[in-house]
């Protein structure tokens, strides 16, 4: 065994740093507020999950520091780092035991000290670092496992994690049909999974995981031996079932998740239009609201039957102008920043999208666009007489309109003004040395992102069926913007997973919304550390970012290689 004082300094480091992850989570109220969710009833709650996985990622991560070292080794640094983490949340028991906290940090509360010593109090502390040492222990042994055992391990507790989470969605769902509440009986308990179904839970996932694992390289090849005919009815045959599953969703999912469905598409069609200007252009804009709130404002006039209505339009005749006029918006954004670049063409869209609210909001405009009071009396679309009303209707509507906008952006990211975006994006100077017109790829990608942009306007004011300045607030372009990176700069089902990751995934815990910002920010965070280029990011992104480290994997390859062998 090493005794290297280093190697153990290192791994007390990597315990102190979770530890202080565990006290944050708890001292800032995630693991109190999720205390009330079990994951699997009457066994593990979402709040201790939590506090278990900083345990293991100490432990995984002190036993990845430990590579080359033997398996005790291994799992002793792993134990340590686990218990030196539960140390820190037993010493703030006790601090919290014997000093009134909650004066200066007010969920330092009885029920979290409580809920950290297994409603020991003081007595339990050190019950804090066996668990954490033992959540330890298993990260380091997962960290011994091989890739093609620890993939279906991991797929398995994630199931788990994930029906335990959702119990409360799925269950109406389920209830819907008798085979529904045949599969809620065996798998859930009235708060959370009930031990069977989680068991099955695990064993289902985890096994559908090593299949795949197992089968993926022999699917691939028999693929490839298929003629092409039969791969093409195959793909056809896939995208049936997809198209098929996508239209019958609203119907099983009921009117809360039509919603966040809704919500998804929505910011998917706006990430769609950000995307080219700032994974395909490289312009950064943080007034894309803007061109949100243009469209819904222009669909909500022209249908509008209210005081401020202006043409009493239908919404299909509604759309096309709200996209014209966001498009046109986009351009005259376009003109007076051409010339400017990085954080300053940032806060100069900012700008633009603050005072395009702020108009919406004045006084002098009230008259034609209702000031703080809106635009009311916007009327559901209509087709043959049926009336679109509700979010499981409005569905088909944002997905039509997403399926068609991502399709054209592919085809402009494909076509010759593309290229002409990425090679602004990776050099403005030589671009224009090579022959690119500035001015208009420039506006193109302004304009065209505004109108996308628009489209998802024009939905979002039928779905509420009003329009107010304050729902258009800069928090929107963030999150815009924040879905992109997490999705994959420039890559176009980036932009789809990126929507449901940070804006479906918060809706479905609306209840956990306090903590919305801070899940933000650590998801991108993580994001920077392990995939920088994004859940789903764009090939040539991904080249990029992993060029370097191809390089130095090469040139330790031709070092091996050409070293001379040495003698016994």
């Amino acid at each position: 065994m090493s005794t290297d004082p280093r190697l153990w300094g290192g791994t007390i480091r990597t315990g102190l740093v979770w530890g202080g992850v565990a006290v944050f989570l708890a001292l800032v109220g995630m693991v109190e507020a999720f205390a009330g969710r079990q994951i699997v009833a009457g066994v593990i709650s979402l709040g201790r999950s939590l506090l278990l996985l900083t345990g293991l990622a100490a432990g995984y991560q002190a036993a990845q520091r430990s590579a080359g070292g033997g398996p005790m080794l291994i799992l002793s640094r792993a134990g340590l780092a686990g218990a030196v983490a539960g140390a820190l949340l037993s010493a703030l028991v006790l601090v919290g035991s014997a000093l009134d906290l909650r004066q200066v940090l007010v969920n330092a509360s009885p029920g979290l000290f409580s809920l950290l010593s297994f409603g020991q109090g003081v007595a339990g502390a050190y019950l804090t670092v066996l668990a954490a040492m033992a959540a330890g222990a298993a990260g380091g042994v997962a960290s011994l496992l091989a890739a093609r055992a620890r993939g279906p391990l991991v797929t398995g507790l994630a199931g788990v994690l994930a029906l335990g989470l959702f119990q409360e969605l799925l269950d109406p769902v389920l209830r819907r049909s008798i085979v529904g509440s045949a599969i809620r009986g065996l798998l859930f308990a009235d708060n959370g999974l009930s031990l069977p179904g989680a068991f099955a839970t695990f064993l289902l996932a985890g096994g559908m995981s090593a299949l795949w694992t197992d089968r993926k390289a022999a699917a691939r090849r028999w693929l490839l031996t298929l003629p092409a005919s039969r791969r093409l009815g195959l793909r056809l045959l896939a995208l049936g079932l997809g198209v098929s599953v996508l239209l019958l969703l609203p119907l099983a999912a009921g009117p809360f998740l039509s919603t966040v469905l809704v919500l998804v598409g929505l910011y998917t069609l706006m990430g769609l239009g950000l995307n080219l200007e700032v994974g395909l252009a490289g312009l950064l804009d943080l007034g894309f609201v803007a061109f949100f709130a243009i469209g819904a404002y222009t669909a909500g006039l022209l249908t509008s039957t209210g005081d401020l209505a202006i043409a009493n339009l239908s919404f299909w005749g509604a759309v096309p102008v709200a996209v014209v006029v966001s498009l046109i918006a986009g351009v005259i954004l376009g003109v007076p920043v051409l010339g400017i670049r990085g954080d300053y063409l940032a806060i100069a869209t900012l700008g633009f999208g603050e005072i395009t609210r702020l108009l919406f909001l004045s006084d002098f405009l009230r008259p034609w666009l209702g000031g703080s009071q809106g635009v009311l009396g916007i009327p559901k679309p209509t087709i043959g007489g049926l009336e679109l009303k509700g979010p499981e209707h409005l569905f088909y509507v944002t997905l039509v309109s997403s399926a068609l906008v991502a399709y054209i952006a592919i085809r402009l990211r494909d076509s010759r003004l593309g290229r002409a975006w990425m090679a602004l994006r990776e050099d403005e100077d030589v671009a224009e040395a090579m022959g690119i017109n500035l001015v208009n790829v420039k506006l193109l990608a302004y304009g065209l992102g505004a109108a996308f942009a628009g489209v998802s306007g024009a939905i979002f004011a039928v779905l509420v069926g009003s329009v107010f300045p304050h729902s258009f607030q800069l928090l929107i372009s963030i999150n815009v913007l924040a879905l992109i990176i997490v999705g994959g700069i420039g890559s176009m089902p980036g932009v789809v997973v990126g929507s449901l990751f940070l804006v479906g995934l918060p809706e479905l815990l609306r209840e956990f919304a306090e903590f919305r910002f801070l899940v933000y920010g650590a998801a991108l965070v993580l994001m920077m550390q392990l995939r920088p280029e994004g859940l789903w990011p764009a090939a040539a992104i991904s080249r990029e970012l992993h060029a370097a480290d191809e390089m130095v994997r090469s040139r330790e390859a031709t070092r091996l290689t050409d070293a001379p062998p040495t003698d016994g």
